[in-house]
Protein backbone atom coordinates (compact mmCIF):
# COMPACT_ATOMS: atom_id res chain seq x y z
CA UNK A 1 0.00 0.00 0.00
CA UNK A 2 1.54 3.08 -1.08
CA UNK A 3 1.71 6.79 0.82
CA UNK A 4 -1.19 8.03 -1.43
CA UNK A 5 -4.00 5.51 -0.30
CA UNK A 6 -2.65 4.93 3.37
CA UNK A 7 -4.90 5.80 6.06
CA UNK A 8 -3.99 9.19 7.65
CA UNK A 9 -4.15 10.83 10.97
CA UNK A 10 -5.13 14.32 11.52
CA UNK A 11 -1.27 14.93 12.54
CA UNK A 12 0.32 13.29 10.15
CA UNK A 13 -1.75 15.27 7.45
CA UNK A 14 -0.58 18.59 9.15
CA UNK A 15 2.75 18.06 9.26
CA UNK A 16 3.32 16.54 5.95
CA UNK A 17 1.65 20.01 5.11
CA UNK A 18 4.58 21.81 6.80
CA UNK A 19 7.17 19.41 5.03
CA UNK A 20 5.75 20.04 1.80
CA UNK A 21 5.59 23.81 2.38
CA UNK A 22 8.97 24.66 3.92
CA UNK A 23 11.17 24.68 0.70
CA UNK A 24 9.05 27.12 -0.76
CA UNK A 25 9.54 29.30 1.96
CA UNK A 26 13.06 29.93 0.60
CA UNK A 27 11.20 32.30 -2.17
CA UNK A 28 8.95 33.32 0.02
CA UNK A 29 11.38 34.96 2.88
CA UNK A 30 13.18 37.21 0.66
CA UNK A 31 9.96 38.98 -0.32
CA UNK A 32 8.94 39.37 2.85
CA UNK A 33 12.06 41.28 3.39
CA UNK A 34 11.16 43.34 0.47
CA UNK A 35 8.21 44.07 1.27
CA UNK A 36 9.36 45.41 4.98
CA UNK A 37 11.80 47.64 3.73
CA UNK A 38 9.63 48.88 1.36
CA UNK A 39 6.54 49.66 3.95
CA UNK A 40 9.24 51.83 6.03
CA UNK A 41 10.63 53.59 2.99
CA UNK A 42 7.05 54.78 2.15
CA UNK A 43 6.84 55.90 5.86
CA UNK A 44 4.40 53.59 6.68
CA UNK A 45 4.26 53.05 10.60
CA UNK A 46 5.69 50.04 12.10
CA UNK A 47 2.72 48.67 13.91
CA UNK A 48 0.37 49.02 10.28
CA UNK A 49 3.41 47.52 8.47
CA UNK A 50 3.19 44.45 10.21
CA UNK A 51 -0.48 44.65 10.29
CA UNK A 52 -0.44 44.66 6.78
CA UNK A 53 1.36 41.03 6.54
CA UNK A 54 -1.88 39.79 8.64
CA UNK A 55 -4.48 41.57 7.50
CA UNK A 56 -3.74 40.98 3.21
CA UNK A 57 -1.65 38.47 3.86
CA UNK A 58 -0.62 38.91 0.05
CA UNK A 59 3.05 39.61 -1.09
CA UNK A 60 2.48 40.93 -4.64
CA UNK A 61 -0.58 42.96 -3.10
CA UNK A 62 1.42 44.48 -0.20
CA UNK A 63 4.22 45.60 -2.44
CA UNK A 64 1.77 47.34 -5.00
CA UNK A 65 0.16 49.09 -2.15
CA UNK A 66 3.38 50.24 -0.33
CA UNK A 67 4.96 51.37 -3.59
CA UNK A 68 1.42 53.29 -4.02
CA UNK A 69 1.45 54.58 -0.87
CA UNK A 70 5.05 56.03 -0.97
CA UNK A 71 3.73 57.65 -4.03
CA UNK A 72 0.83 59.55 -2.48
CA UNK A 73 -1.89 57.31 -4.13
CA UNK A 74 -5.21 58.03 -3.37
CA UNK A 75 -6.89 55.21 -0.83
CA UNK A 76 -9.43 54.10 -3.42
CA UNK A 77 -7.65 53.61 -6.44
CA UNK A 78 -5.03 51.65 -4.17
CA UNK A 79 -8.06 49.22 -2.87
CA UNK A 80 -8.95 48.82 -6.36
CA UNK A 81 -5.26 47.43 -7.56
CA UNK A 82 -5.08 45.45 -4.92
CA UNK A 83 -8.61 44.08 -5.58
CA UNK A 84 -7.35 43.19 -9.37
CA UNK A 85 -4.28 41.82 -8.54
CA UNK A 86 -6.05 39.47 -6.01
CA UNK A 87 -8.67 38.20 -8.38
CA UNK A 88 -6.76 35.08 -9.01
CA UNK A 89 -8.10 34.16 -5.62
CA UNK A 90 -11.10 33.29 -6.86
CA UNK A 91 -9.48 30.82 -9.36
CA UNK A 92 -7.75 29.07 -6.38
CA UNK A 93 -11.21 28.82 -4.41
CA UNK A 94 -12.88 27.51 -6.96
CA UNK A 95 -10.10 24.97 -7.25
CA UNK A 96 -9.95 24.05 -4.13
CA UNK A 97 -13.60 24.24 -3.22
CA UNK A 98 -14.93 20.51 -4.08
CA UNK A 99 -12.13 19.25 -1.71
CA UNK A 100 -13.44 21.19 1.02
CA UNK A 101 -17.10 21.45 0.63
CA UNK A 102 -18.08 19.24 3.76
CA UNK A 103 -16.06 21.32 6.01
CA UNK A 104 -17.57 22.92 8.77
CA UNK A 105 -17.85 27.21 8.14
CA UNK A 106 -15.19 28.01 10.46
CA UNK A 107 -13.00 25.38 8.70
CA UNK A 108 -13.72 27.46 5.49
CA UNK A 109 -13.03 30.83 7.08
CA UNK A 110 -9.87 29.78 8.24
CA UNK A 111 -8.43 28.00 5.03
CA UNK A 112 -9.77 30.93 2.61
CA UNK A 113 -8.25 33.00 5.20
CA UNK A 114 -4.51 30.85 4.05
CA UNK A 115 -5.11 30.49 0.44
CA UNK A 116 -2.44 32.29 -1.02
CA UNK A 117 -0.16 31.45 -3.97
CA UNK A 118 2.41 29.62 -2.61
CA UNK A 119 -0.27 27.03 -0.23
CA UNK A 120 -2.34 26.51 -2.76
CA UNK A 121 0.55 24.96 -5.26
CA UNK A 122 1.03 22.56 -2.92
CA UNK A 123 -2.37 21.39 -1.36
CA UNK A 124 -3.78 21.31 -4.61
CA UNK A 125 -1.23 18.45 -5.88
CA UNK A 126 -2.20 16.93 -2.41
CA UNK A 127 -5.76 17.34 -3.01
CA UNK A 128 -5.65 15.53 -6.43
CA UNK A 129 -4.06 11.89 -4.70
CA UNK A 130 -6.10 9.11 -4.61
CA UNK A 131 -6.90 8.34 -1.08
CA UNK A 132 -8.87 9.28 2.15
CA UNK A 133 -10.16 12.72 2.05
CA UNK A 134 -11.25 12.73 5.71
CA UNK A 135 -8.19 14.86 7.35
CA UNK A 136 -6.70 16.32 3.78
CA UNK A 137 -7.72 19.51 5.46
CA UNK A 138 -5.09 19.39 8.18
CA UNK A 139 -2.46 19.17 5.12
CA UNK A 140 -3.96 22.65 3.74
CA UNK A 141 -3.63 24.23 7.34
CA UNK A 142 -0.48 22.65 7.94
CA UNK A 143 1.05 24.49 4.81
CA UNK A 144 -1.01 27.33 5.37
CA UNK A 145 0.24 28.43 8.80
CA UNK A 146 3.60 27.62 8.05
CA UNK A 147 3.46 30.13 4.65
CA UNK A 148 1.67 32.61 7.30
CA UNK A 149 4.39 32.36 9.85
CA UNK A 150 7.17 32.78 8.01
CA UNK A 151 5.57 35.98 6.14
CA UNK A 152 4.87 37.37 9.40
CA UNK A 153 8.56 36.98 10.65
CA UNK A 154 10.06 38.10 7.20
CA UNK A 155 8.14 40.82 7.22
CA UNK A 156 9.31 41.70 10.66
CA UNK A 157 12.89 41.24 9.83
CA UNK A 158 12.35 43.60 6.50
CA UNK A 159 11.13 46.22 8.41
CA UNK A 160 13.88 46.13 10.82
CA UNK A 161 16.90 45.35 8.85
CA UNK A 162 15.74 44.93 5.15
CA UNK A 163 16.69 48.33 4.58
CA UNK A 164 20.20 47.66 4.74
CA UNK A 165 19.69 44.93 2.12
CA UNK A 166 21.82 45.51 -0.90
CA UNK A 167 19.66 46.60 -3.89
CA UNK A 168 21.49 45.08 -6.41
CA UNK A 169 20.92 41.20 -4.47
CA UNK A 170 18.51 39.48 -7.14
CA UNK A 171 16.20 38.43 -5.16
CA UNK A 172 12.90 38.44 -7.94
CA UNK A 173 13.70 35.61 -9.67
CA UNK A 174 13.98 32.97 -6.12
CA UNK A 175 9.89 32.69 -6.35
CA UNK A 176 9.19 32.27 -10.16
CA UNK A 177 12.22 29.70 -10.01
CA UNK A 178 10.42 28.10 -7.04
CA UNK A 179 7.17 27.92 -8.62
CA UNK A 180 8.61 26.10 -11.75
CA UNK A 181 9.84 23.23 -10.04
CA UNK A 182 6.67 23.06 -8.32
CA UNK A 183 4.62 23.20 -11.73
CA UNK A 184 6.88 21.06 -14.05
CA UNK A 185 6.38 17.98 -12.14
CA UNK A 186 2.83 17.95 -12.21
CA UNK A 187 2.73 18.10 -15.96
CA UNK A 188 1.47 14.62 -16.79
CA UNK A 189 -0.65 15.47 -19.82
CA UNK A 190 -0.89 17.15 -23.00
CA UNK A 191 -3.70 19.47 -21.65
CA UNK A 192 -1.72 20.65 -18.83
CA UNK A 193 1.75 20.84 -20.76
CA UNK A 194 -0.69 23.09 -23.48
CA UNK A 195 -2.18 25.17 -20.29
CA UNK A 196 1.56 25.66 -19.10
CA UNK A 197 2.92 26.85 -22.05
CA UNK A 198 0.10 29.26 -22.97
CA UNK A 199 -0.07 30.73 -19.61
CA UNK A 200 3.82 31.24 -19.34
CA UNK A 201 3.92 33.33 -23.53
CA UNK A 202 0.49 35.07 -23.14
CA UNK A 203 2.19 36.31 -19.26
CA UNK A 204 5.11 37.72 -20.67
CA UNK A 205 3.05 39.22 -23.64
CA UNK A 206 1.05 41.05 -20.87
CA UNK A 207 4.22 41.73 -18.18
CA UNK A 208 3.02 45.85 -19.20
CA UNK A 209 -0.32 45.37 -18.72
CA UNK A 210 -2.10 47.71 -16.24
CA UNK A 211 -2.41 46.91 -12.46
CA UNK A 212 -0.93 43.31 -13.40
CA UNK A 213 -4.16 42.40 -15.03
CA UNK A 214 -1.39 40.70 -17.79
CA UNK A 215 -1.71 37.99 -14.67
CA UNK A 216 -5.22 37.26 -15.10
CA UNK A 217 -5.17 37.44 -18.89
CA UNK A 218 -2.20 34.42 -18.84
CA UNK A 219 -4.35 32.73 -16.64
CA UNK A 220 -7.78 32.65 -18.24
CA UNK A 221 -5.59 32.31 -21.43
CA UNK A 222 -4.01 29.00 -19.94
CA UNK A 223 -7.42 27.38 -18.26
CA UNK A 224 -8.96 27.70 -21.72
CA UNK A 225 -6.25 25.79 -23.84
CA UNK A 226 -5.92 23.31 -21.21
CA UNK A 227 -9.86 22.69 -21.39
CA UNK A 228 -9.70 22.48 -25.51
CA UNK A 229 -7.01 20.49 -25.45
CA UNK A 230 -8.47 18.30 -23.21
CA UNK A 231 -11.85 18.05 -24.91
CA UNK A 232 -9.88 16.68 -28.40
CA UNK A 233 -8.37 13.97 -26.31
CA UNK A 234 -11.58 12.77 -25.05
Amino acid sequence: MNESTTPTTRGSEFWRGVRDEAPILLGVAPFGLIFGALAIDAHIAVPVAQAMSSIIFAGASQIIAAQMIGAGTSGLVILLVVSVVNLRHALYSASVAPHVRHLAPGWKILLAYLLTDEAYAVTITHYNQEGHPANKHWYFLGAGLTLWTTWQVSTAMGIFIGAQLPQNWPLDFVLPLTFIALVVPALKDKAGVAAAVTAALVGMLTLGFPFKTGLLVAAFSGILTGLLVEGRSK
